[in-house]
């Protein structure tokens, strides 16, 4: 086993307890044998979509066998692995619809199910039906044929932004035949315009944010609750050794929602006694684990803890003291699955788009999901006699206590007095020069585990900017104290004097990656306050180190919205002059938005500043 030498963490304490587990192989090991990368398909000018192929793009070849030139290889990887991040996001939303249409209310969150109700012009008597007809109405767009444009999306969008996509052509059709069809044109011998499928790209990114990410967050808070800002302990310490814990992968927050339940039972602290715990726990691991965190005012009863983000699960098992992985969604990497054989830990997965291979498939039953929570919660209490005293449980003192969490698009308007004005006077007043969505995942390749978001996210509070971060960089900059109160002191002078005035952090936990729909729609009612169009916001949006292919998605929609979108590595098309070209440049004209890639830390954040003091000239701030 290689040692993980090569593979730094900007989390010095996870960093050292990884070292004291020898005996365990997790990602940060294999990061040296995968040292060396294939230079085409960095430049995304690799092709095997069919025989003749793989196909390169090289100075001596030009075009592969077909005739297909580095433009068109690179558009239509790019289009692909859009059209793959955006299918994931869509299954999500598919499934929070489902579990909405089949769950009897009472809802913990019928004040905002009237809310969208009258702004999606539906009239019925209670509560279930206006949950049945919302979801359905979700549903319908999903599988619309493309031709037909989904009827939600000017309900959802900001509307000179919806303006400007009726003007481009770029609204989309129905969401899953966006997709299908981007299979479609992607495929051998059809398109070889990379144009028409960046286009295409945006259609779905449109899709992605508004249905995947922003109507998910709204189905999610009205079965489970709206965020209330609090605070929270993150990090290993979460985990308990004295009560049953059961660790959850993934980004499905509605298919846990029974289970939440069923552990909040007599039945399951009966069950408990009997094995001589005190109780059961979850232990959030990943993006599904932030979204409890943002709603800990409603699962505090059985939610433990956020641990970590993508990169920690495998090193979270490794403590000993996680009794049951349940897998749901990703980012369940395929590592887990050695770790838990060698801790004797049971699998079980709910969705069988994460089926890990040593896992037990229990599908999550719409309508019996208190049936299939009653399951899980009995598998968790064998495991838990099955290998308690037969495994050391190490739990190293790790994380913070006292973590800001809980921030959403209404949790903090609420907090700022109900307007989002003290704000917008701040920023006019120069006490916060603009704002940073920090966003997205986590990578062990771009300086290695968390460094570049923690590094970038220091230097943009040292220049006042006040940072809003999304997904698995809000778990890293958590477990690294930056969502403390007392992080204003790492602040420029500025904002460290708002900071320490309002008693905030100078990062805010906005939670999982599907927040970043709700970091959308703070800077829409912001925008609308003061009567401009996104892109002239004093606004930057960085996924700094952007892993899968819903980052692409994710990436897609901030473009469609006219943001800037900073990147520390590039997407794989630089084998392409004509695609980077238009994500780098050309966009900038069509949306208002456009990629800047910087690998450099202080670089990348003294462009972001200078974008954020070119908007603030423009406006007359």
């Amino acid at each position: 086993m290689s040692s993980i030498s090569d593979c730094v963490s900007a989390d010095t304490r996870l960093y050292d307890f990884l070292r004291l587990k020898g005996d365990v192989e997790t990602s940060f090991n294999r990061v040296a044998g995968q040292s060396v990368k294939c230079g085409f398909g960095l430049q995304g000018v690799c092709c095997r979509l069919c025989a003749n192929g793989p196909c390169r793009i090289t100075p001596k070849s030009s075009r592969g066998i077909c005739g297909a030139t580095a433009d068109t290889m690179v558009a239509r990887n790019f289009l692909r692995s859009v059209a793959a991040g955006a299918a994931c996001y869509l299954h999500v939303a598919e499934n929070a619809a489902n579990v909405l249409k089949n769950t009897e209310p009472p809802f913990k969150g019928e004040a905002l199910l009237d809310e969208l109700a009258a702004r999606f012009a539906i009239e019925a008597a209670g509560p279930k039906e206006k949950a049945a007809q919302m979801a359905g109405k979700v549903l319908a767009d999903l599988y619309r044929p493309r031709q037909e444009k989904m009827e939600l999306t000017e309900k959802m969008a900001y509307a000179p932004r919806f303006k400007r996509w009726q003007e481009l052509g770029i609204l989309p059709g129905g969401a899953k035949s966006e997709v299908f069809d981007a299979l479609v044109k992607t495929g051998t011998n059809l398109s070889s315009d990379p144009v028409d499928m960046l286009l295409h790209a945006l259609r779905l990114g449109i899709a992605t944010g508004l249905y995947g990410l922003m109507l998910t967050n709204y189905m999610n808070d009205i079965l489970l609750g709206e965020p209330e800002i609090g605070t929270a302990k993150v990090g290993f310490s979460v985990v308990d050794p004295d009560f049953i814990n059961i660790m959850v992968i993934g980004h499905q927050h509605a298919l846990l929602a029974a289970l939440q339940e069923e552990l909040a039972s007599p039945a399951a602290a009966e069950m408990a006694a009997r094995m001589g715990a005190k109780g059961f726990k979850i232990i959030g691991s990943t993006c599904v684990g932030q979204d409890m965190q943002l709603r800990g005012a409603h699962c505090g009863a059985v939610f433990a803890g956020h641990a970590g983000n993508n990169f920690t699960s495998e090193p979270l098992l490794a403590t000993g003291g996680i009794d049951l992985a349940v897998t749901e969604f990703n980012c369940a990497l395929p590592g887990i699955e050695s770790i838990c054989e060698q801790f004797m830990v049971k699998q079980i997965c709910l969705d069988d788009v994460a089926k890990k291979k040593n896992a037990e498939y229990l599908p999550h039953g719409f309508r019996e999901s208190r049936v299939t929570a009653g399951k899980i919660m009995q598998a968790a209490a064998d495991s838990y006699a099955a290998r308690r005293g037969k495994i050391t449980v190490t739990v190293p003192d790790h994380g913070c206590d006292g973590v800001i969490a809980g921030v959403g698009e209404k949790s903090l308007k609420k907090f700022l007095g109900g307007s989002y004005k003290p704000l917008i006077d701040l920023i006019a007043a120069g006490q916060i020069r603009g704002v940073a969505a920090v966003v997205g995942c986590s990578n062990l390749v771009v300086e290695g585990h968390d460094v570049f978001t923690v590094g970038l996210t220091r230097e943009l509070i040292k220049r006042d900017i006040i940072v809003l971060s999304a997904g698995c960089t809000s778990g890293g900059l958590a477990n690294c104290g930056l969502m403390l109160p007392e992080a204003a002191e790492l602040a420029g002078d500025k904002l460290k004097s708002v900071c320490r005035q309002l008693g905030i952090p100078p990062v805010l936990n906005f939670g999982p990656c599907l927040a970043i729909g709700r970091l959308e729609t703070v800077a829409a009612e912001i925008a609308g306050a003061l009567n401009v169009d996104l892109p002239q916001l004093p606004l930057v949006v960085s996924a700094p180190q952007w892993l899968e292919e819903q980052a692409l998605a994710d990436g897609a929609f901030a473009l469609a919205l006219g943001l800037p979108l900073h990147l520390a590595a590039p997407p794989f098309i630089t084998g392409s002059g004509l695609v980077t070209g238009v994500l780098t440049g050309d966009i900038e004209q069509l949306t208002g938005g456009r990629v800047i890639v910087e690998g450099k830390i202080v670089p990348a954040a003294e462009q972001m500043a200078a974008i954020i003091e070119q908007k603030r000239t423009l406006l007359g701030l």
